[in-house]
């Protein structure tokens, strides 16, 4: 075993047998390469990337790419997930070097860090035009030996270009007419026929959804909303969401949701599952708040460790195949089901006997199917005059039944180390979920998941730490830790309204100023300033598969403002528009989420506060109402008058606020005024529509 024998990661766990002398990220791998004037051989992905799977086996574990891996480089190996710095440093370098970018990713550097040569997966020999490894190493140590002069020319250009994306300055304030010019490039990209924006691969990008359901909100133009139902709709039609065992998987590499990535990512289901509740709020249709359910099923059931926490991941790959877990042949579905069930269930989930996609195994074609709702259901029991809930039952049940079936299969790797940003998103999913479905079940889970990470993942001064796994948390925090867990605990007071989450949220926001503000131009750094240090020390504005560090702190830093009364929290989140207002002017639907964060802050947000005697279930039954109203720029505080002490230091400004004649009393405020309290449910509830 080579070093990374000793890591907790399950990514560097999988390498620890290779071949390759892998060292971790460190000060031992850079010295040695000091010492013995080599290059760094730097790879950094992550447990469930399929292609990071195909090059260790192509490559990494292959004794002779190994002699040249160890001969002439030191090498070491990054899992993304931990070190999302370092990752985001290199990976602007191979987008700028190569026109894109992915993981694997692949980077040479000197061993101070700078780097001289990108890319994403090469295989062990040459294919078209992609240089294999054997073909590579060999050039390259040949020019860092003999061609040192060039290298250098190059890492000056590489180290210049990114100080220049890294050190913008403040552009002009904000406008609404970059949420507009947002909304009708959307509009330019829609799939009318199938949802998503563009055509394949389709990821479900759900921070863009809940931008349209707010701008829909804000604006009343019926297509943000129309644009959202379409890709919901097709999303949970298509083999993209996982029919047999429930959640989404990672993204659709076509345009029709029908042929997945079969990774499932825990900030996915997150993500994906928020979407769906604002849209059920929107538009008040059943079938959006039953996704909900089923992915809270889902992560409830796979993904949730024993004390609380959230895993990682799930892989794509089992046995070594892509998605061999997941599809099932027809002659399989009839054995199990038995003849007329399972030529029902094949009929509604569109399983062909010579297989809906094909795939190569063993050397042969293999058929297979991938379900999918091919036909819905209501659809099918009407054209075949079948009572509609007894399908519904029926098909639930063989459901099951291929679910513990499946159960017998070698599961997929699942990633079971527990970061503390991802546990953020379930936390704010869960609490969100628990409010909006009246089901306590999901606010219980997302309290032992914040209390775990209170609880196991701080340091001696209370801030962060990333990762847990097997009894140990560690490594250095990022600023998406401490935005995310801030989303997650401001969600989940307004869920259960106990004030020691909405102090912890201050608590930490205080600390993600103290270590990642950027003082002088506005926004947040990637890292810590007592972090890593690379090349330059990064900020990120954009929204990629889940939002950006900055667009959730954006975000809270407003909602902060709304719940303390304290304007800092306010010039925090506006000084960090401004700081990236001319990337999101340039690219506006690359930031979703920090556009919805500036229509929070423009848009008529709300003040509710609701006092009451005491927290009763009667109370938290009549204070549901207020919230099912789709009020999304809004924050909601519960004052027990008998106990407002904590309340009246987290918001002093609410403690004028009293019950009258001991009921349960409503307080509406915005635009820096307030209407006229109430204790009429019927009369708050017009203020908010």
């Amino acid at each position: 075993m080579n070093r990374l024998a000793n890591s907790q990661s399950p990514y560097l766990l999988q390498h620890k047998n290779n071949p390759v002398d892998w060292y971790p990220w460190g000060a031992e791998a850079f010295e040695k390469a000091k010492r013995e004037n080599k290059p760094i051989f730097l790879s950094i992905g992550y447990s469930t990337c399929h292609w990071c799977h195909v090059m260790e086996h192509e490559s990494f574990e292959d004794e002779q790419v190994a002699k040249l891996m160890n001969d002439s480089f030191v090498s070491i190996k990054v899992d993304r997930e931990e070190m999302p710095e370092v990752d985001h440093v290199y990976m602007s370098v191979c987008q700028a070097m190569t026109g894109r970018g992915g993981w694997p990713l692949t980077i040479v550097m000197s061993p101070d860090k700078e780097p001289f040569f990108a890319g994403t997966y090469f295989p062990k020999t040459g294919r078209g035009n992609r240089p294999g490894m054997l073909e590579l190493l060999p050039s390259l140590t040949n020019a860092w030996k003999n061609k040192r002069n060039d290298i250098q020319k190059t890492i000056v250009q590489v180290t210049n270009y990114l100080h220049k994306i890294n050190n913008t300055k403040p552009g002009s304030p904000l406008s609404r007419a970059i949420v507009t010019n947002a909304f009708g490039n959307f509009i330019e990209r829609f799939d009318s026929d199938y949802g998503g924006f563009g055509r394949a691969p389709k990821f479900p990008s759900p921070h863009n959804l809940i931008f349209l359901l707010r701008y829909h909100k804000a604006y009343g133009d019926p297509m943000s909303q129309t644009m959202v139902e379409k890709t919901l709709s097709k999303m949970r039609l298509g083999g993209v969401f996982d029919h047999i065992g429930l959640g989404f998987h990672r993204y659709s590499t076509d345009r029709k949701w029908f042929l997945p990535h079969f990774e499932k990512m825990l900030y996915d289901q997150a993500m994906i599952s928020m979407a769906y509740l604002e849209a059920f709020q929107s538009t008040n249709r059943k079938e959006f708040a039953d996704v909900a359910h089923e992915i809270f099923t889902y992560v409830l059931r796979d993904m949730t460790n024993k004390e609380g926490g959230f895993y990682s991941a799930e892989d794509a790959d089992s046995e070594g195949e892509e998605g061999k877990f997941y599809v099932w042949s027809s002659k399989e579905i009839k054995e199990i089901l038995g003849e007329e069930d399972g030529k029902q269930f094949a009929e509604i989930f569109g399983f062909k006997e010579e297989g809906n996609f094909h795939e190569e195994a063993t050397g042969q074609i293999v058929a297979k199917n991938i379900p999918f709702l091919k036909i819905k259901i209501s659809r099918y029991a009407k054209q075949n005059d079948i009572n509609l809930e007894s399908l519904k039952k029926s098909v639930e049940k063989n459901r099951l039944t291929l679910f513990h079936q499946r159960e017998k299969r070698i599961h997929p790797l699942k990633d079971d180390k527990i970061l503390t940003d991802w546990n953020g998103l379930m936390i704010a999913a869960l609490a969100n979920g628990g409010k909006i479905l009246n089901e306590q079940t999901y606010i219980y889970a997302a309290e032992r998941a914040a209390n775990f990470i209170l609880n196991n993942m701080r340091d001696g001064n209370g801030r962060l730490l990333k990762r847990y796994r097997n009894g140990s948390a560690g490594i250095q925090p990022h600023l998406d830790d401490y935005a995310f867990l801030i989303w997650g605990f401001l969600d989940l007071y307004e869920a259960n309204f106990n004030t020691y989450y909405l102090r912890s949220a201050i608590e930490i926001a205080d600390l993600m100023v103290t270590d990642f503000l950027d003082k002088e131009k506005g926004g947040f750094f990637i890292g810590p300033e007592n972090g890593e240090k690379l090349l330059v020390r990064a900020k990120d504005s954009y929204d990629g598969a889940i939002p950006s560090g900055n667009s959730v702190a954006s975000m809270n830093c407003i909602r902060l403002s709304k719940y303390t009364g304290d304007t800092k929290w306010a010039d925090i989140a506006e000084n960090t528009f401004q700081s990236f207002s001319e990337t999101i002017t340039r690219v506006p639907t690359a930031h979703s989420f920090m556009l919805a964060a500036f229509m929070f802050d423009q848009e008529s947000p709300k003040e509710i506060v609701i006092v009451t005697d005491k927290k009763s279930p009667e109370t938290i039954s009549i204070v549901r109402k207020i919230q099912n109203i789709y009020t999304p720029n809004s924050i909601t505080i519960l004052k027990e008058t008998k106990n407002t002490s904590e309340l009246d230091k987290i918001a002093p400004w609410t403690s004028y606020h009293e019950a009258i004649d001991g009921k349960v009393t409503f307080y509406v405020c915005e635009n820096f005024s307030c209407k006229r309290p109430t204790t009429d449910l019927e009369i708050a509830i017009k203020y908010l529509q």
